[in-house]
């Protein structure tokens, strides 16, 4: 009879484990990115570039974006101020200092308020020195692209 009762408590406990976890909500429930990650290719060093990352409220209510933190401090990302509409379309601006040539892959997290998990959006690219960009813009204008 102890052993039914331990095994009614473990199935129990378990139960209550599993229904938390399917209650953690993610970011990406209530709010919908039309892109999670952007490529500006090759750029200028010394040249700041932006992209302009959109998103619609896809929950039932109005939802805010407490934070937008980037994974370093050349990457400056905007976040909207105050609620966002059911429904409706906004935007988070990534803004990138090109400061040291080479390829870069940067990140920025996304919280939004009340929801457990962030979500994360991503700028690459490739800076180019002076000369070399020079001659990437030389090339490609020969090669009409």
């Amino acid at each position: 009879m102890k052993k039914l009762i331990l095994f009614a408590s473990a199935i129990a406990l378990s139960v209550g484990v599993f229904a938390q976890e399917a209650q953690v909500k993610k970011a990406e429930d209530v709010v919908k990115f039309k892109e999670l990650s952007y490529d500006f290719g090759k750029i200028k060093q010394g040249t700041p570039v932006s992209h302009d990352f959109a998103f619609t409220n896809v929950s039932s209510s109005p939802v805010i974006i407490e934070s937008a933190i980037a994974s370093c401090g050349c990457t400056t990302p905007v976040k909207p101020e105050g609620a966002i509409q059911k429904g409706k379309d906004d935007k988070i601006t990534a803004g990138f200092n090109a400061a040291n040539a080479g390829p870069f892959n940067k990140s920025i997290t996304i919280k939004v308020a009340g929801i457990d998990l962030p979500l994360q959006i991503h700028i690459t690219g490739e800076v180019l020195t002076a000369d070399a960009y020079a001659k990437y813009e030389a090339a490609k204008n020969k090669t009409g692209r």
